[in-house]
């Protein structure tokens, strides 16, 4: 059989992914934001993170306990007034209770759990800022375009003033004021493109991996149609934060446990070999010791609950401002669309009433200084605009990027396989 035919399978799924377009073409490619996030330096510094845990958690499957050895020699003088050489070798090693062995093992698993949380987290909070940084540079970029245009507009004014002044239609002032207009904007467009050039800088070198488009593509807003409480739901469920608080809570908990079976010492055993009395006397025997635990193992208990309770309430805290967050975000989003459908007609309404006086003017039916306030009021309606626009589409990405609907944020790992 032709091998390039086994080989036609499994390349089949990853020629259709790739022939699938982008599902949101205002964003960065999925494939450039699923390489960025696994090379980020705060995403490596957790996945460090669970390779330090599992270690730890081997340490702890282990234990401290560990076989001491103990060597004496004396010399002794008898009645006699002989000497006597003497020594005496001991081998022994703590022994660690059941109890605190299983206990031991569940704190390295959670050690381990609360760690890969960790790292859901910082990939949520690296996509977060991603997110952010790209509507910045897309704001920036899009009044950047913006006034360029509005220059260009401007331009053919002035060269319209500067026809009726030449065709005695219009004074000389009036070609002066929409030259003045037009080196205002100007000015304007190159405190924008300053302004890009800073949002396009700190992107590249926050996440040098996303590719900037040539044109960015503006997506129409959607409506948030789903309820406060799916968002919450929804939300909640995928949030790493609040996993790693209640991780935490559980891990204390754990703690407790341990500290309280730490009141009750380990005990520690040994073998002893000694030769006394010149070498005439051999001794062989077995050795029991058990600390006598005292007032320090209670303490540590009562501060294991303590810290549990501090958990708990930081906890709660959180809680209440994830639902804060979650209510004003959603919020947000519904009057963001609002906001920008309104601006749209706004912005829509001065840029004919614009053009309109425009073409007045250019027959002398209107004033110059009516022109280019209405050109003025245009150009803020449609910046206006395009942010409320911008502002409605990033407010609902960011609730899906929460939701974990925007990316894929939870890919399996490799080096943090599940045992």
């Amino acid at each position: 059989m032709n091998m390039r035919w086994l080989v036609v399978p499994l390349l089949l799924p990853l020629l259709v992914a790739a022939a699938q377009p982008e599902a949101h073409p205002d964003l960065p490619p999925a494939a450039a934001v699923a390489a960025m996030l696994a090379n980020h330096p705060d995403v490596l510094a957790s996945k460090s993170g669970i390779r330090y845990e599992e270690t730890n958690r081997t340490r702890l499957a282990a234990g401290s306990h560990e076989f001491s050895l103990q060597v004496g020699a004396a010399r002794r003088r008898n009645d006699q007034s002989r000497q006597l050489n003497e020594w005496d070798v001991a081998l022994e090693r703590p022994l660690r209770l059941p109890g605190k062995a299983r206990l031991d093992e569940k704190l390295g698993r959670q050690g381990v759990e609360q760690a890969r949380l960790s790292l859901g987290d910082a990939i949520h909070e690296t996509a977060r800022g991603l997110l952010r940084s790209w509507f910045s540079w897309l704001k920036a970029r899009v009044q950047a375009d913006e006034w360029g245009k509005q220059v260009n507009l401007l331009r053919q004014q002035s060269e319209v003033a500067a026809r009726r002044v030449r065709a005695g239609d219009a004074p000389r002032l009036e070609q002066t004021l929409a030259e003045a207009s037009m080196a205002q904007a100007e000015a304007t467009a190159v405190q924008s493109r300053l302004r890009e050039s800073v949002a396009t800088a700190e992107l590249k070198q926050n996440y040098p991996d996303i590719p900037l488009p040539g044109k960015p593509v503006l997506a129409v807003p959607v409506p948030v149609n789903q309820s406060y409480d799916y968002w919450r739901e929804h939300i909640l469920q995928h949030n790493h934060e609040l996993a790693v608080a209640r991780a935490e809570v559980q891990r204390r908990q754990t703690l407790i446990a341990r500290s309280q079976a730490d009141e009750l010492p380990d005990p520690t055993v040994g073998i002893r070999h000694a030769s006394e009395a010149g070498g005439s006397d051999k001794i062989t025997g077995l050795y029991l010791s058990i600390p006598l635990p005292g007032q320090a193992r209670t303490a540590s208990t009562e501060g294991a609950r303590a810290q549990m309770d501090m958990a708990a309430d930081r906890e709660a805290a959180l809680l209440r401002r994830l639902n804060a967050e979650i209510s004003a975000l959603h919020a947000g989003a519904a009057a963001a669309y609002e906001g920008w459908q309104k601006a749209q007609v706004a912005a829509q309404a001065m840029e004919r009433n614009a053009d309109l006086i425009a073409r007045a003017y250019a027959l002398g039916e209107a004033g110059l200084t009516d022109t280019l306030n209405a050109r003025r009021l245009a150009v803020d309606g449609k910046l206006a605009a395009v942010i409320a626009q911008l502002d409605a589409v990033e407010s609902r990405y960011r609730l899906m990027l929460d939701a974990h609907q925007l990316w894929v944020l939870d890919e399996p790992n490799p080096s943090v396989a599940a045992e």
